[in-house]
């Protein structure tokens, strides 16, 4: 298979990994590249430009020493605003930019922002017109990921899909669930078939791809270029390699070592608190810990202790001893063959 393109832009491969409020921070995002993702998007930034000097904004901004390409996305309501913002982030080190309009999160979709926008079908696509002029100049690819609509009774996935193609979009990602769904019920995939056969650029499906299996079947029953995974990979990121291994040759690898996780937890956890500092960084960490243990034994008494725990030294001391002692009980953590999303939190987008 040829190698995926965004506008100049190679991607490593097809796996792609959803942008997620509080979860696909820059250490979140180098874990997954590191471990089998061929592209990440960053966290979501306002483009309220009274916001971008916050320390949550400047954080969700940062990509020193992030592989590319460096994929920001914005979100927004008013066109100028969002332009504006593009080109902020593009002076700032991002590649691409990708636009909100499918997250379904109540304080994103009560300002008319993410997957509201589906409604206003007309500024939708002022928006995407805006946003491509004023990346063209600096050679930035613009893509998009949306929903399948806003409702059951009006899904305009393709309708929409054709218009932001119209106006220069280089990809779109479609979760395969409206904004009145939210994350309940079960992705569908024939709308994201059918904007596959409506455009020529790139589509990316996304929603429940869990496993390697999930992975295969929904590549072949969308005939998408790629797969965007979001809540299966908290907790698991090498769920990527895993795909990758498993489209490849048809078969699954080994679940990985106990040392291993260990090793790639508490690397993470020291990546996480130079980005967040002391404070922060140990009370945001805390549902990253809880997220790898959640199925392992004695995973729900160590999110018991670490809650009690404000101190980073403490926290990864307390991982540290925890999975030396799953080490001495089993080499390898337990095969999991679907690795069931977790419970979407208010403002995560995936």
């Amino acid at each position: 298979m040829s190698a995926l393109f965004i506008g100049q832009y190679p991607l490593a491969n097809r796996l792609f990994v959803a942008p997620m409020a509080g979860v696909t921070d820059r250490p979140f995002r180098q874990l997954c590249k590191q471990l089998g993702a061929g592209y990440a998007v960053s966290e979501m930034v306002t483009s309220r430009k009274d916001l971008w000097a916050s320390l949550k904004t400047s954080r969700r901004a940062n990509h020193d020493g992030e592989s590319g390409p460096i994929a920001v996305q914005i979100a927004g309501t008013d066109a100028a605003m969002m332009a504006e913002a593009a080109v902020y982030n593009a002076e700032r080190g991002a590649q691409i930019i990708d636009i909100n309009m499918g997250c379904p999160a109540k304080k994103v979709c009560n300002k008319w922002a993410g997957s509201a926008l589906m409604q206003n079908e007309a500024l939708a696509v002022e928006i995407a017109a805006a946003v491509v002029a004023a990346c063209a100049p600096l050679a930035v690819p613009v893509t998009l990921k949306m929903r399948t609509g806003w409702c059951a009774a009006h899904k305009n996935a393709v309708a929409l899909a054709r218009r932001f193609e119209d106006v220069g979009v280089q990809m779109l990602t479609v979760h395969g669930r409206t904004r009145e769904q939210g994350y309940r019920g079960a992705a569908e995939y024939d709308t994201i078939a059918a904007v596959k056969a409506a455009v020529r650029v790139p589509v990316v499906a996304n929603g429940d791809i869990t496993s390697p299996e999930k992975a295969r079947a929904v590549l072949a029953a969308t005939g998408a270029d790629a797969v965007m995974v979001g809540r299966a990979a908290q907790g698991r990121p090498w769920i990527f390699r895993d795909i990758a291994h498993y489209l490849e040759t048809g078969e699954h690898l080994a679940p990985p070592l106990v040392a291993e996780v260990q090793r790639l937890l508490l690397a993470h956890l020291q990546d996480h608190y130079q980005l967040y500092g002391e404070a922060a960084g140990v009370r945001s960490a805390r549902k990253h810990i809880a997220w790898y243990v959640r199925q392992l034994p004695g995973g729900e008494g160590l999110r018991q202790h670490i809650n009690r725990i404000d101190d980073s030294a403490a926290q990864w001391q307390a991982v540290h001893d925890y999975f030396a002692d799953l080490a001495t009980r089993m080499d390898r953590l337990p095969y999991l063959a679907d690795a069931a999303p977790i419970a979407a939190e208010e403002g995560i987008c995936a």
